[in-house]
């Protein structure tokens, strides 16, 4: 983990989990101290999740919209070749998407059977948990982000029926380059379909577990800071 170090004067793995540490010790001694300044911050940060949760459901919609469209084009022989692979990515989309939003609202499933024994368990070894789930998305995130590297580098493409425009292609890849190569880039893309990229669905892998991560320290930097998990598990009747 130490590829980043020629851009960035640190290794990587000082940045993805030393310094959040740090910090998460800063919060536990300032405490309320610093609560007024990291508030606008958590309150960005709690739109952040339910716009990752809207994105998932508008993906769970679109595997509804692919299903129903496979369907019909069936009963009408129609050929609509690739739904199916596309179903499954909008499905991993949903998946990956909806990991942060769930997580703050309770709905990932936590044993809490010894939480619930004595406060001091309850404090300390629910920050604990969160801080060695939040390692543990740490580096899941940093592996998927370096899987979604390797498969742009090796031109990996799907190996199923479906094909996108090769503009959507450029389109996504813009990030990618320089600002001023974004016109020309566009320019020379064209409407001809192509396999597509593996890289593409696994954007929202990349995403997805960047965002649980983040969530993951969130949430141990607010307990640190408020003594309160802001986690609460919607009751079921």
């Amino acid at each position: 983990m130490r590829d980043w170090s020629p851009v960035m004067g640190l290794p990587l793995w000082v940045w993805l989990f030393v310094l959040p540490s740090l910090f998460a010790v800063l919060c536990l001694v300032a405490g309320p101290r610093i609560e007024r300044v990291l508030r606008p911050i958590w309150r960005a940060l709690d739109g952040i999740y339910v716009a990752s949760g809207i994105i998932a459901a508008c993906f769970m919609v679109t595997i509804l919209g692919l299903i129903v469209a496979g369907m019909i084009a069936r009963w009408t022989s129609v050929a609509l070749p690739g739904t199916t692979e596309f179903a499954g990515y909008a499905m991993a989309a949903t998946s990956f998407f909806a990991l942060s939003h769930a997580m703050t609202r309770g709905a990932h499933i936590r044993v809490s059977i010894i939480l619930n024994s004595t406060a001091f368990l309850k404090r300390w070894l629910d920050v604990f948990a969160v801080f060695g789930g939040a390692v543990i998305a740490t580096y899941f995130a940093r592996y998927a982000i370096k899987a979604n590297v390797f498969s742009e580098m090796l031109n990996d493409r799907t190996q199923g029926q479906d094909q996108i425009p090769e503009w959507v292609v450029t389109l996504l890849s813009l990030p990618s380059r320089a600002v001023g190569e974004w016109g020309q880039a566009m320019a020379d893309s064209t409407d001809k379909l192509i396999y597509t990229p593996v890289w593409i669905p696994q954007l929202a892998m990349s995403i997805g577990t960047v965002l649980l991560a983040v969530a993951l320290w969130d949430t141990l930097y607010r307990m640190l800071v408020t003594g309160v998990n802001p986690i609460v598990s919607e009751s079921v009747e």
